[in-house]
């Protein structure tokens, strides 16, 4: 199908995106890679009559890091932290999460911004960006202001953005210690949405005790989920086969899947399990010096 008629506007600077939603409101919609906007006007469930293009909005372009944090631009595309050997280093989840996105096509399109204002319940980025425990930057009428990702997915397809409010940056945490990241999700096919996914992050203190812990849930309920009882049980502790066990079963508990015709809640839950034990475990790995086989 093609997508009904509408009105292109290609805006150079942030506010004058803001003053185009303030005269459209709801009948405009924000693209930049488009990989999720663009699906859904072509099938007719999205129907904006003003598209506005964010791609020439300099000040969105790009990272850089300020005042404990990296700050993720919102043009910045998956690719880019995919083959980022910068940030592969002190942010390893980043690259691990992006190459488990769809395709080449995809990841050289798609913004990692455009993926959490989107909203979707399988989101890859909503994981890995709650284990991680980012805050989204937005920008309106009224200025900017930092919204937790814990407060950000209000509901199925529904971030918490005022019709106003345009996505400027994900801010991450720079993480201390020793840092370790995984990202591991199964699909019904190759490139597809997870039927479960977990994103995996960890630092250890000095003394080899866990610093920061992360669990990001996908695809296993309404809205990308954290697994707060696991972090709170790692923290203080060092990564042992006790203790990934333990942790291991605590995160399926924040979990609230689903039974459909790609599995049982029973299932996912399991494969939760599983997925958070392979983490934990090749990350201890890692963090002691050994070679991990992917």
């Amino acid at each position: 199908m093609f997508p009904n008629s509408f009105e292109y506007i290609a805006p150079k600077t942030l506010m004058e995106a803001i003053e185009l939603l303030k005269q459209h409101g709801y009948d405009a919609k924000v693209v930049a890679g488009g990989q999720s906007l663009l699906p859904m006007m072509k099938l007719r469930v999205a129907a904006p009559s003003i598209l506005i293009d964010i791609n020439n909005i300099d000040e969105l372009k790009g990272w850089r890091n300020e005042s404990g944090y990296l700050r993720i631009g919102a043009l910045t595309r998956h690719a880019d932290l995919e083959h980022s050997e910068e940030l592969r280093e002190q942010y390893p989840l980043l690259a691990e999460t992006a190459v488990w996105i769809a395709d080449p096509l995809v990841r050289n399109l798609g913004t990692v911004c455009g993926s959490l204002a989107h909203a979707d319940p399988g989101s890859d980025w909503g994981a890995a960006m709650l284990a991680l425990h980012a805050q989204v930057e937005v920008a309106g009428p009224e200025g900017k202001r930092q919204v937790p990702i814990d407060d950000f997915f209000v509901d199925t397809f529904t971030p918490a953005l005022e019709e106003t409010e345009i996505v400027t940056a994900v801010l991450v945490p720079t993480p201390v210690g020793r840092v370790g990241g995984r990202y591991l999700k199964i699909e019904r096919k190759a490139g597809d949405f997870a039927i479960a996914g977990l994103a995996v992050h960890v630092s250890l203190a000095s003394d080899g005790t866990v610093a920061e812990a992360g669990f990001g849930i996908c695809a296993c309920g309404p809205i990308p989920l954290r697994g707060k009882r696991a972090e709170e049980y790692l923290l203080g502790k060092k990564l042992t086969p006790e203790t990934i066990e333990a942790a291991s079963r605590l995160v399926p508990e924040d979990a609230e899947p689903a039974d459909d015709l790609r599995g049982s809640a029973e299932y996912k839950r399991d494969v939760l399990r599983v997925f958070a034990k392979r983490g934990l475990s090749d990350i201890a790995k890692e963090l002691q010096g050994e070679v991990v086989l992917r």
